[in-house]
């Protein structure tokens, strides 16, 4: 089944980023997020740590010392299935839908 890896961002309004998996989902986040903050309202140290985990690759780091920084919200989901008509055909929801916990009546488990 195929997925998908996402973030939101809780600024106002919140930022949604989605990508095919984790590892580009860290990238983007390292480059549209972490890396697009403006260094003159964090303290000199902060910029410095973050910059340094950006040109070492460590994009969890960094994400996480700019959460730490800014008191910014990130959540991230790893992988979220994407449901496809081949999966889900219009033709046979019914017959599905019938086997589902809330068409078994109480009767039916004993």
């Amino acid at each position: 089944m195929a997925g998908v890896a996402y973030a939101v961002v809780h600024t106002d309004p919140p930022d949604v980023y989605l990508a095919e998996n984790v590892d580009v989902l860290a990238r983007v986040l390292a480059l549209e997020v972490v890396a697009r903050t403006d260094p003159s309202a964090m303290r000199p140290g902060a910029v410095a740590g973050l910059r340094k985990a950006l040109l070492d690759e460590r994009w969890a780091d960094a994400l996480s010392d700019w959460i730490d920084f800014t008191g910014t919200v990130v959540d991230v989901y790893t992988h979220i299935h994407i449901f496809s008509d081949d999966q889900l055909p219009a033709n046979l929801i019914g017959a599905q839908l019938q086997f589902a916990p809330l068409f078994r009546d109480r009767e039916e488990k004993n």
